[in-house]
């Protein structure tokens, strides 16, 4: 899940591309993990961007087929 105080963070240090505000919404635009968190990425601010509704769209699918593949690697014992 993404957390919300992370979200708050990005969005006070980042302003909605289309508004320039810091609140509400942010029309054509999302928030997204620049690492995918299945993929191992963190939940927090500095792993968030501002992308377009269509781009974020097309990075989901990405970074689902990663984590897809990545799930069905052989486990490493540790």
């Amino acid at each position: 899940g993404r957390s919300a105080e992370a979200v708050k963070e990005f969005r006070a240090e980042n302003p909605c591309p289309a508004t320039g505000n810091t609140r509400g919404a942010c029309r054509g635009w999302e928030i997204e993990h620049t690492g995918p968190l299945c993929a191992g990425g963190a939940d927090r601010a500095s792993n968030m961007t501002w992308m377009r509704k269509e781009d974020h769209k097309a990075k989901t699918r990405r970074d689902l087929k990663i984590c897809r593949e990545l799930r069905a690697l052989p486990k490493r014992d540790e």
